[in-house]
């Protein structure tokens, strides 16, 4: 997955404003780590009690920085923000003050009229704005908008500079994953941009960890296996860092601080070849697998002791947001978990390659898709970064006064939270007239087409008059919550010195704790020495083992927008120390900077077979029946493919822009 998402309360204190936020030198605060500033603090601060006292009129709260008309200042820079980001404050009240009912009459009408106004400027949102200007010319005049301080959606850059060389994290979608499947569409748009995917091979240095005898690591936790205990598990190439049939050998299934039975029940499962559901035919094996959990496979087919169920229940954390408990066996056996290796199983409807032909995990900008959308806005607002090429568009620094200009044909209004997309005429047909939220005052603006590259599920809240069942089938989908965190510290030393560089925390707050991706191009290059300031990336997702998979989602996102970031920074602290303490690591002298990407709206819902019908056409798909086409008003982005992958917004984009045209 690519990333691998409650209202402001009435506190007494002043909200931070434009200039403190953009443009005050940050200033320390007792009892933070070095680097982590009283700006980042109270960011995470507000979000908690926030949510604790959520007022009944949420929308009267200040709701953005950004004034109502004119260009950003010179200093405002999103990128450069620590402390809660990703859905920030500022981002969501607005929506959830629409979903429970508000309504905001008399709009400021500035008498803007556009060709095209798209909802949403994440990568399909921008990506429909690129398609539309091909198709309707040059003169076409379009205008974005977007609820957060920064376009991108989920492509979220995270910038570090504290007293050393530019550091790049993505705080969202990660990489181009297998960008040799793409779509010709989508194969063509990353041509127009520059983008040559094969260049990767030169700027991803495969060989790093290798060369810094640098292996995968396997961390369990006191307070869940009753040791703090880091295994080593060598030889592990660098695209088969994930894979449990790799790193699971018997060398380092008997250090497991698991019950000596489940330590035999996992070598059973590693190493011999059984057939744990005799007397199917490969066919029946499939469909059980497929409505059987991985747990319950384990524990009632294979007949493990429940430790092994323990030690692998997070395994597909990263890549389903919930555990092995809400996945199926047969989803397990494509993620080469082991326990299967003596079964004949039949492909599905789609063929299970389940990875055959993949290419390596490399496609990756230092910054994650983030310039992906950086290069889109580039396209359309030629003056907002300098250069021309992928590689200069990484050190670029981009310049947000230029977004948003007068007389522009092409505008991005950011801090803009859509609350009604209707057909002027109140039908099906015709303008369209989209209001919108900024700085507490609603505005307004006609269009002739409009895109509605959200989330699937806030369509229906700002298009009342679309069918009853399109707008249950936009509802169906539950976006699955994550948390991306990129830590700056000082050096990797305490990395170097216990021989990781990823480690799976199966037990642990965050369960992936890694160095950043080595990726070194044009001007920015990755800190390879040991020496140097380098970034961790923390992967969370919050579940709640034992429910359905959409109610582990709405419970992790209740968590996530109840959770500060002083707890966020606290767990990173202990985790930390827990796991590089022994070597060195100390939290008040190494960490010097913390963004949390926090996604309480995170992945797109995609098609988790053990809840959904049985090989369910694709047609059938209610991602498929709630894109659908109303009058001159069509949807995009990810959600509308069921994917949560990149390629899938960009395809979803370039339907949703011709449907305008051929409709």
């Amino acid at each position: 997955m690519e990333s691998f998402i409650p209202a402001t309360a009435r506190l007494g204190t002043p909200r931070l404003q434009l200039g403190s936020r953009y443009e005050q030198e940050p200033t320390s605060t007792p009892g933070l780590a070095p680097g982590i500033t009283r700006r980042d603090f109270l960011n995470g601060v507000a979000i908690s009690v926030g949510a604790a006292l959520l007022p009944p009129d949420p929308a009267a709260a200040d709701v953005g920085p950004a004034p109502a008309s004119g260009p950003f200042s010179k200093g405002y820079y999103p990128p450069a923000l620590t402390g809660l980001r990703g859905s920030h404050l500022g981002s969501f009240e607005v929506a959830h003050a629409l979903r429970d009912g508000k309504t905001w009459a008399n709009p400021v009408t500035d008498g803007e009229r556009y060709d095209l106004v798209i909802v949403g400027a994440g990568i399909s949102g921008l990506a429909a704005a690129y398609f539309y200007r091909n198709r309707a010319g040059p003169q076409a005049r379009i205008l974005l908008l977007d609820n957060h301080d920064d376009f991108g959606g989920h492509a979220k850059r995270n910038e570090f500079r504290g007293g050393s060389p530019l550091l790049l994290g993505h705080g969202g979608t990660q990489s181009l994953e297998n960008p040799g499947r793409y779509s010709p569409v989508a194969k063509q748009l990353l041509r127009d941009l520059g983008v040559d995917v094969t260049r990767f091979y030169r700027y991803y240095d495969q060989k790093l960890w290798k060369k810094r005898g640098l292996e995968v690591g396997l961390f369990f936790d006191k307070s869940t296996f009753g040791v703090d205990r880091l295994i080593v598990a060598p030889g592990i190439d660098l695209q088969d860092n994930w894979r449990p049939d790799h790193y699971l050998t018997p060398a380092v299934i008997t250090q497991l601080p698991i019950d000596p039975q489940a330590r035999r029940d996992l070598l059973r499962l590693v190493q011999q070849q059984i057939d744990y559901l005799p007397g199917l035919d490969p066919e029946q094996k499939r469909i059980r697998l497929t409505k059987t959990s991985y747990a319950d496979y384990l524990l009632h087919d294979a007949k493990v002791h429940p430790d092994v169920v323990r030690m692998l229940q997070t395994f597909p954390h990263e890549a389903a947001c919930v555990g092995i408990d809400a996945v199926s066996a047969n989803e397990c056996r494509g993620l080469s978990c082991p326990g299967f290796a003596g079964m004949e199983i039949a492909a599905g409807p789609s063929g299970e390659d389940y990875g055959e032909g993949e290419e390596p995990y490399i496609f990756h900008f230092p910054d994650g898709n983030a310039s992906i959308a950086r290069l889109l806005v580039r396209s359309l607002i030629p003056d907002s970064a300098p250069g021309s090429t992928m590689e200069d568009i990484v050190t670029a620094r981009l310049d947000y006064s230029r977004l948003d200009l007068p007389g522009r044909l092409v505008r991005l209004r950011l801090n803009s939270t859509a609350v009604n997309v209707e057909h002027a005429n109140g039908g099906n047909r015709g303008a369209v007239t989209v209001k919108y939220l900024r700085d507490g005052m609603p505005h307004s603006a006609i269009a002739g087409h409009c895109v509605l590259a959200c989330w699937n599920t806030v369509i229906p809240y700002l298009c009342p008059t679309l069918p009853p069942a399109q707008k249950q089938a936009l509802a169906y989908a539950v976006k699955q919550p994550l948390v991306y965190v990129n830590v700056q510290l000082r050096n990797s030393r305490a990395l170097q010195a216990r021989d990781v560089y990823v480690i799976w925390a199966t037990g642990s707050y965050f369960t992936t704790v890694a160095l950043d991706f080595p990726v070194s191009m044009g001007r920015y290059r990755y800190p390879a020495n040991p020496d140097e300031p380098c970034l961790l990336r923390l992967v969370r997702t919050p579940c709640s083992p034992g429910l359905d998979c959409k109610s582990q989602f709405r419970a992790g996102r209740a968590e996530l927008l109840t959770t500060p970031f002083s707890t966020f920074e606290r767990e990173i602290r202990a985790q930390l120390t827990a796991v590089l303490g022994p070597s060195g690591f100390d939290a008040d002298r190494d960490i010097q900077a913390i963004t949390v990407n926090r996604w309480p709206h995170g992945y797109a819902y995609g098609y988790n077979e053990l809840y959904e019908p049985l090989d369910q056409p694709p047609g059938e798909r209610p991602c498929v029946q709630g894109r659908q086409p109303f009058g001159n008003i069509t949807i995009a982005n990810s959600d509308a493919a069921g994917r949560a992958y990149t390629d899938a917004a960009i395809d979803e984009a370039h339907r949703a822009v011709a449907e305008l045209f051929n409709g």
